[in-house]
């Protein structure tokens, strides 16, 4: 997944409203797009060093989106929109070793009344829904953990893959690390102990899970190399 253009880089000074950060360019003071809504808990440091998409759209408000921030000298993607993007260029480049070279792939697909999950994946002999979930938080070395925040959304997406599991399809959860700092993840229970129960449940239900982290460059972003997930 690459960047449109050139990030540029700047050093953080803080977070508002969710949606809106501000940094300082050489010796400028912006205030640049957040587009990640969630807690982003050990991140948001005065005095980081960050790195901003600038837009090409002269229509919009604010020309600049923040999508990477320095933790501990390693980057950290934190656009969560990127996250979709990173694993479907991961799926059509065969990335991702547990899947066939090819696949057919549909992005943002219908189950049941009120579910979109991320990505549904089919061949010859099987079709698997596969829901994506993008990860930055690191309280301890090495180890990624997911959720950073209570998650009912998350806790949805694990009731919905069971349902399509008892209708045939192979079902999946893609943990994607935003980080080039871990080596394993592990479900942040103390932050969500009903989300961790759950997908322990679906776990020993067929539900499978993937985990990748993340390669960053100037260019932009892409699909590493798989890490174990903690039990």
């Amino acid at each position: 997944m690459n960047f449109d253009n050139k990030l540029i880089s700047g050093i953080f000074i803080k977070r508002y409203k969710r949606f809106f950060v501000d940094v300082q360019i050489e010796n400028k003071l912006i205030t640049a797009h957040c587009p990640n809504t969630g807690s982003m808990q050990g991140l948001l440091k005065e005095g980081s060093k960050v790195w901003l998409s600038k837009s090409n759209n002269p229509n919009r408000k604010l020309k600049y989106t923040l999508q990477i921030i320095e933790d501990d000298n390693s980057k950290v993607g934190v656009n969560t929109h990127l996250t979709n993007k990173i694993v479907l260029d991961a799926l059509k480049n065969n990335l991702i070793k547990e899947f066939s070279k090819n696949i057919k792939i549909k992005p943002e697909v219908k189950f049941g009344e009120n579910t979109r999950f991320d990505f549904l994946i089919a061949d010859k002999n099987y079709k698997a829904f596969i829901e994506v979930k993008n990860v930055t938080l690191a309280r301890k070395p090495k180890i990624a953990e997911f959720p950073d925040a209570i998650t009912s959304r998350g806790a949805k997406h694990i009731r919905e893959l069971l349902k399509a599991s008892k209708k045939g399809y192979k079902i999946y959860i893609a943990f994607i690390i935003q980080r080039e700092d871990c080596n394993q993840l592990a479900i942040a229970s103390d932050i969500d102990p009903e989300y961790s129960r759950l997908l322990s449940k679906a776990i020993k239900e067929k539900l499978n899970i993937l985990c990748y982290d993340c390669k960053f460059s100037s260019k932009g972003i892409k699909l590493n190399k798989k890490i174990k997930f903690k039990t």
